[in-house]
């Protein structure tokens, strides 16, 4: 496993990172969605998806209408009374376009990791300073964004933070079929379909590995043809009613855990690490990609 990297010290810190967002949650609560506000959540990759799980769990909360959308294909011009930006960075140029445009209409809050990025004077900061990364890859930022998010809405943090360190203390098998694998699939429900991108997208960047992701009913309806033997589906959270065997009938093998989504997001993480140890890969810098996307003109 990629022990000495970067990225491998900042997955270790999210059950306390996790935890410290209660703590800063009293001073920002403001600056958050309320409730019965209609709210637009915008992001670029990870923190896309990040998105998508929050409003999916907002608007299950009955909190109000929240949809989540990538910043570079929003659509704010349907209304809506409050803006809620996700930038790791706080450079992303698709970001920095909304924040120019927003800066007069409806409040806008950009929650990010840089407290000296240009996007913190473009809106109503909430900067999480103390969960910025030197791996290009997101982790710990997103997590504890989607954290603080989920405190917001009345979320007990404390057992997912637990199960999240049990998933540390135990690590990844290396001869588990996900170590293995040649595809790996991921699934959700509801909020963790979001969490199901972020998982296939996390293994796409650090060990170039074959990943897909759906919402786990699409599962049926197309993607079970290439499921088979030395392919995964993993599903994050529910798992709709005969799915598993169905998965299983096709000589696959179904991996699900009855943790906190969250903590199995870990999982993946970790698995990640695992990969990209044994394939000879920079955990930390994977190809073609850098911190932020910063475009010209």
């Amino acid at each position: 496993m990629s022990e000495g990297t970067f990225l491998a010290a900042e997955i270790k810190t999210q059950p306390d990172d996790w935890l410290r967002v209660l703590d800063v949650l009293p001073s920002v609560a403001m600056d958050l969605p309320q409730p019965g506000e209609r709210v637009a959540v915008l992001g670029c990759g990870t923190s896309l998806f990040v998105a998508q799980a929050y409003a999916a769990l907002r608007e299950s909360a009955g909190e109000g209408i929240t949809d989540a959308w990538p910043a570079s294909e929003h659509q704010l011009g349907r209304g809506y009374d409050r803006v809620l930006c996700i930038t790791r960075s706080g450079t992303t140029t698709e970001v920095l376009d909304v924040l120019k445009q927003r800066r007069d209409s409806a409040p806008t809050t950009v929650i990010t990791a840089d407290a000296t990025s240009p996007a913190v004077s473009m809106a109503r900061p909430v900067v999480l300073s103390d969960v910025d990364e030197r791996s290009v890859v997101q982790t710990r930022f997103a997590t504890t964004t989607l954290a603080l998010l989920r405190a917001a809405l009345g979320h007990d943090l404390r057992p997912v933070a637990e199960q999240a360190r049990q998933v540390l203390d135990r690590g990844v098998d290396a001869t588990s079929p996900a170590a293995t694998a040649d595809q790996i699939t991921f699934l959700g429900r509801g909020w963790t379909v979001g969490l199901a991108h972020e998982a296939a997208l996390k293994l796409r960047e650090t060990t170039q590995l074959w990943t897909e992701s759906y919402p786990a009913m699409e599962y049926r309806h197309g993607p079970l043809s290439i499921t088979g033997a030395g392919r995964v589906v993993w599903a994050l959270g529910e798992v709709p009613v005969g799915l598993a065997d169905q998965v299983r009938a096709t000589g696959g093998h179904f991996e699900w855990s009855e943790v906190d989504p969250l903590a199995d997001l870990v999982r993946v993480q970790q698995l990640c690490l695992l990969r990209a140890g044994a394939a000879g890969l920079d955990a930390d810098q994977p190809r073609n990609l850098s911190r932020s996307v910063i475009l010209d003109g």
